[in-house]
């Protein structure tokens, strides 16, 4: 992986308005990882998709180990919103 990608400090995705994570991207490197997640979890889908046990698995996994990153690069971090200021 790119680790200097990793060293930037500004946020790859704006907060939600409303609710709980990570809103749409406002960088390029938002727009790759949320392309690259959605690419590997249809991938994954596809592959398996003769396995439903093994599929559910590495989807749900795919699907939870990134976020952390989504969390650390979204501006003001993940927390719930209510729709006031930002």
């Amino acid at each position: 992986m790119m680790f200097w990608l990793l060293h930037d400090s500004k946020p790859w995705f704006r907060q939600k308005s409303f609710g709980y994570g990570a809103g749409l991207p406002i960088a390029w490197q938002g727009w790759a990882l949320l392309a690259f997640h959605v690419a590997l979890i249809l991938g994954l889908a596809l592959l398996l998709q003769h396995k439903p046990i093994a599929m559910a698995a590495a989807v749900l996994v795919a699907a939870i180990l990134p976020l952390p990153l989504y969390a650390a690069r979204t501006e003001g971090g993940w927390g719930w919103r209510w729709g006031g200021d930002k």
